[in-house]
């Protein structure tokens, strides 16, 4: 009987059970635009839960079940003072599922490859020139703001 097991290189670690849980709950807590305001929101610091609903056209306890639902995935904490409580974004588990992603990478990259590479072809085939190489990115960085278009003078 031949072995079927996905062979996987040694730095990576074949997914567990939990781990996939885990990010299961992570996935399907960032797939609501309600929650994923309230992760946004609190990128800047820990808020009071009605401080959280203030922005939000839906009732108190709606935001409360969906700040749940962060929390059961790992991306909220809350602390509790009496009736108080005051949320905290947790990133470790947003960090975790981006590793995950990143695993792809290789897909979608060599998709860049290939457009630039149609694109070179493209310019070539014109007689222009070859559009520069951009150097590769390691962080975000802001791109430049498009050149203003002019209008005509009549």
């Amino acid at each position: 009987m031949r072995n079927t097991a996905p062979v996987l290189p040694l730095y990576e670690t074949p997914p567990s059970d939990e781990s996939d849980a885990a990010l299961d709950r992570v996935f399907f807590a960032l797939s609501d635009p309600v929650r994923r305001e309230i992760l946004a929101r609190l990128d800047h610091e820990p808020l009071l839960v009605s401080e959280l609903a203030a922005p939000f056209d839906i009732s108190l306890q709606a935001v409360s079940r969906h700040i749940q639902v962060l929390v059961r995935a790992g991306l909220v904490s809350q602390e509790r003072t009496g009736r108080i409580s005051r949320c905290r974004l947790e990133a470790g588990p947003i960090f975790a599922a981006a590793i995950w992603m990143n695993r792809y990478t290789k897909y979608w990259q060599a998709q860049f490859d290939l457009l630039a590479a149609s694109l070179e072809n493209i310019a070539e085939k014109r007689g222009e020139k070859a559009p520069r190489k951009a150097p590769a990115r390691k962080g975000r960085t802001k791109r430049p703001a498009p050149p203003a278009k002019r209008s005509k003078k009549r």
